[in-house]
C-alpha cells in the first residue's frame, strides 16, 4: 500500500462466510490492525491466516491511541480499524480515531460489509425509506421511558440495539409507554446458528419472549415501526349543514367548539371549514 491510509473494515457479525475477499486482503496488507478487543479478534485472524500485528483501540484508550496511529500514518504505514463484529463506529468505538486521522490529512477508506442494523432492516418488513438508529436504549428504566415518550407519535421507523440482560426491561417499558398495539420486530443472533426474526405487536412480543427464555439470549436488534397515522374524517355535507346552522346563531369560534362535541372532527379543522363556508 503506497499511500498511508486508515481502512475501516467490516467483519462478520456471526457467519464467517460473510467476510469479504477485499476485507481479508486489506487486513493482510496493512501494517497494523486497530481492534476493539485483540483477544476477541484473534480467532478471526487465525481463521483467515492474517498475521498482521494488532493494537487494542477501545472506549477507554481511543483518544490516546489515535495519536499513536496518526504517527504511524505519518511514518508511511497503513492501518485497519475493526470492531468486535460488524461495521466499526456503528455503536462501536472509532469516532475519535477517524476524526483525528481525517484532521491530520490522511485518507479514511471504508471496506464495506456486514452490519446488524442493515441486516435486520432488510428482513423486518417495515418501512425503511426513513429510519433513525438510536443505538442502545438507556440502562435505567426511567431514562428509557423518557426516550420512548419522544417516539409516541414518531412517523418513521426507529432501530435499537439491545443486550440479553436488558431485553425484557426494554420491551416492558415500550409496552408501558407506547401501548401494546405498536408494531415491533425483534431480530436476534443475526447470521448465527439460532438466528431469529420475529414480529408482532409489543404485547405479543412480550408474551413470546416470556414464554421461551431461549429467545431472551444473544444480541438483539429492535425495530419499532412508525406510529399509526390517524385517519382524518372527511368533512361531509351533514357537517357543513351543521356548521351553517350554528353560524346563524353563534360566532365562528363558538360554532366550531360546539360542532367538535358533536362530530369526530377537531375544533381547529371545523374553525377552518367555517371560515371557508363564510367565504373568509
Amino acid at each position: 500500500m503506497n499511500t498511508p491510509t486508515l481502512f475501516v473494515v467490516a467483519t462478520p457479525i456471526g457467519n464467517l462466510q460473510d467476510m469479504s475477499t477485499r476485507a481479508i486482503e486489506t487486513l493482510q496488507q496493512v501494517d497494523l490492525i486497530a481492534a476493539e478487543d485483540t483477544r476477541h479478534s484473534a480467532p478471526l485472524m487465525q481463521h483467515f491466516a492474517i498475521t498482521t500485528p494488532m493494537m487494542a483501540v477501545h472506549d477507554h484508550n481511543e483518544r490516546q491511541r489515535s495519536q499513536a496511529i496518526v504517527t504511524r500514518l505519518q511514518q508511511g504505514q497503513s492501518v485497519a480499524l475493526i470492531s468486535d463484529a460488524g461495521t466499526p463506529l456503528i455503536s462501536d468505538p472509532g469516532y475519535h480515531l477517524v476524526s483525528a486521522v481525517r484532521e491530520a490529512g490522511f485518507k479514511v477508506v471504508p471496506i464495506a460489509g456486514p452490519s446488524a442494523l442493515i441486516a435486520a432492516l432488510s428482513v423486518a418488513g417495515v418501512a425503511t425509506d426513513k429510519f433513525t438508529f438510536m443505538g442502545f436504549l438507556p440502562a435505567k428504566s426511567s431514562h428509557r421511558c423518557q426516550v420512548l415518550q419522544g417516539l409516541q407519535e414518531a412517523v418513521y421507523t426507529h432501530v435499537f440495539y439491545e443486550s440479553p440482560h436488558r431485553i425484557m426491561g426494554s420491551v416492558a417499558d415500550m409496552l408501558k409507554v407506547l401501548g401494546g398495539e405498536r408494531h415491533l420486530v425483534v431480530a436476534r443472533e443475526l447470521t448465527k446458528t439460532y438466528e431469529t426474526v420475529h414480529s408482532g405487536t409489543i404485547a405479543e412480543i412480550q408474551t413470546w419472549l416470556t414464554a421461551d427464555s431461549n429467545q431472551q439470549r444473544g444480541e438483539f436488534v429492535l425495530i419499532l415501526a412508525a406510529a399509526p397515522v390517524a385517519e382524518k374524517a372527511a368533512m361531509d355535507a351533514a357537517t357543513d349543514k351543521m356548521l351553517l346552522v350554528l353560524l346563524e346563531q353563534l360566532p365562528i369560534k363558538k360554532a366550531a367548539a360546539v360542532a367538535a362535541k358533536l362530530t369526530p372532527h377537531k375544533k381547529q379543522a371545523l374553525y377552518d371549514r367555517a371560515l371557508m363556508l363564510q367565504g373568509k
